[in-house]
C-alpha cells in the first residue's frame, strides 16, 4: 500500500484526545550536565548534594540497552545551594564558557543559566518514552514508563503525565507499521518523529470501556517486563528470544486495539494499513491541500 501525501501541522489533532508528545530534555552544554557513573563519583558530592541535585538520565542506549548515566538537575530555588559544591560549580562555569563559545545564538543566550538544560522538562508524575532511533528488527516499538525521578534525554521523545492507554497505542502493531511506512528512516532503523509517527497516527474514537481495557494491556506489557529483571529492553525484544509471556501481552495488546478499529483482528499489515489510511483520509478532511512528507518536518 503507497503511503498517501502526509499533513505534517503541529495543530492537527487524531479523532480522540491523545497525549501530546514533546522532546526529552536538550541540552546545548557541551557535556557538562550529563556524567558517566564514574565521574559522578569523582565529584564527591556530599549526601545532600547528590539526592538534590543529581538525577539519573536516559537517553535512547540509557533506555534500550540499560546503560547507566545521571545528570545535574538543578532548580533555581536550589541554584544558591549548589554554587556552593565546588564540583557543582565548576560543571556550571565549563556549561557556561561552552555556551558562550558556541557558533549557536540561542545556545550563547543560555550562558546566563548554565545550571539548567537548555529546555528543561520533567513530567509531574510519570511519562511515556519512546526513543527517536531504533532497531526495525524488534517486533514492537521501545516504549516504556518513567516517573518524574528520572531525567528523559532529547534523543527520545516522551508524553508527560499522559494517560497510559497511550502506551497501548504505541506498543502496537499497528503503530509499528504506522511508523515503519510514514516516518524516514535512518538507514535501515526507524526514525520516531512526533509530527509524523504520533500526530498523524489515525485513532478511532475511544470510549471509557476502551481507555480502560489499552490501560491494563499496557500494565500488563509493563508487569511482564518486570519479572524478567535487570533484562533490558534490548534483551526483551531481540526477535529470536522475546520471552512468550511477552509476546502474549503484546498479542493481548494488539487484539483489544484492532478490535476496537475493526471489530476483529487484522488479517495482516497490509490490511492495517488500509484501515489507517481511511481513516487518515477522514482525519484530515479540511486541512485544505497535503503537504509532501519532508524529513526537516520532523519536530
Amino acid at each position: 500500500v503507497a503511503a498517501p501525501n502526509i499533513i505534517v501541522e503541529k495543530a492537527m489533532k487524531p479523532l480522540t484526545e491523545v497525549g501530546v508528545m514533546d522532546f526529552g530534555n536538550k541540552a546545548d552544554d557541551g557535556g557538562y550536565l550529563t556524567l558517566t557513573p564514574e565521574e559522578l563519583e569523582d565529584m564527591a558530592l556530599s549526601r545532600n548534594a547528590r539526592q538534590k541535585f543529581i538525577k539519573q538520565f536516559y537517553g535512547s542506549k540509557e533506555f534500550i540497552n540499560g546503560e547507566t548515566r545521571y545528570c545535574i538537575w538543578i532548580d533555581d530555588d536550589g541554584l544558591a545551594e549548589a554554587w556552593k559544591e565546588p564540583a557543582l560549580a565548576k560543571r556550571m562555569d565549563l556549561v557556561r564558557q561552552a555556551r558562550i563559545n558556541s557558533k549557536d545564538r540561542y545556545a550563547r543566550s543560555l550562558a546566563s543559566r548554565p545550571h539548567q538544560f537548555k529546555s528543561p522538562r520533567l513530567s509531574r508524575l510519570s511519562a511515556i518514552v519512546t526513543p527517536r532511533v531504533s532497531s526495525e528488527n524488534r517486533p514492537y516499538l521501545p516504549v516504556g514508563v518513567m516517573s518524574n525521578s528520572a531525567v528523559i534525554g532529547d534523543r527520545n521523545f516522551a508524553l508527560y503525565d499522559a494517560p497510559l492507554w497511550n502506551m497501548g497505542m504505541i506498543a502496537s502493531r499497528l503503530h509499528w507499521v504506522w511508523v515503519g511506512t510514514i516516518c524516514v528512516r535512518m538507514r535501515t532503523d526507524f526514525s520516531y518523529s512526533n509530527t509524523l509517527g504520533w500526530n498523524t497516527f489515525p485513532v478511532p474514537t475511544l470510549t471509557d470501556k476502551n481507555k480502560s481495557d489499552l490501560t491494563r494491556c499496557a500494565e500488563d506489557i509493563l508487569l511482564t517486563r518486570e519479572a524478567h529483571f535487570p533484562a533490558t529492553i534490548a534483551d526483551l525484544y531481540d526477535p529470536d528470544t522475546m520471552p512468550a509471556d511477552l509476546r502474549q501481552a503484546h498479542d493481548r495488546n494488539d487484539e483489544v486495539l484492532e478490535r476496537i478499529y475493526i471489530g476483529r483482528r487484522f488479517r495482516n499489515d497490509t490490511e492495517r494499513l488500509e484501515k489507517l489510511f481511511e481513516l487518515y483520509t477522514k482525519m484530515t478532511a479540511g486541512h485544505g491541500a497535503t503537504t509532501k512528507r519532508k524529513s526537516s518536518a520532523m519536530a
